[in-house]
This record gives structure tokens, C-alpha cells and sequence, in this order.
């Protein structure tokens, strides 16, 4: 799993495009699109495409897309 790769497929998982250009730096929880049902579809996402488990307290702890991608990779 590469970073870009993870970002790509975290931006798919909003129902539109976002208002600002994502990377991996983005602070996701300030993302317009960002709700509790945003959070279960990117935990469903990291299931089916990684084959890991995000918990909430995973998103709770990460500020960016960055810092998901580190705890996923810690799996």
C-alpha cells in the first residue's frame, strides 16, 4: 500500500468531490464531507482493501489522512 494510493481511495469514499485539494497532509475531520457515516464507509474501505481493521479510537487519534495511513500500516 502506498500513500497516494490509500488517498486515492480515501477521496473516492466522498460522496462528492471535495471542496479543496486532499493530500496526505489534509486534516480529514475538517473536511465538509466529514460525518460519523463517513468514518464507517473509510473503516468498511480499510476492510475490503486492506484487509485490516480501523477502529474508531484509530480515527479519534489521526489527524490526517497521513496519520491513518501510518495506523493501518502498523497493522
Amino acid at each position: 500500500m502506498q500513500i497516494n494510493d490509500f488517498t486515492e481511495k480515501f477521496v473516492t469514499c466522498l460522496n462528492s468531490a471535495p471542496v479543496v485539494p486532499v493530500d496526505g497532509a489534509t486534516n480529514f475531520k475538517k473536511l465538509d464531507e466529514w460525518s460519523s457515516i463517513f468514518a464507517l464507509i473509510v473503516i468498511a474501505m480499510v476492510d475490503s482493501e486492506y484487509g485490516k481493521t480501523l477502529t474508531s479510537d484509530d480515527i479519534r487519534n489521526a489527524e490526517t489522512i497521513n496519520d491513518l495511513y501510518h495506523i493501518i500500516q502498523s497493522k
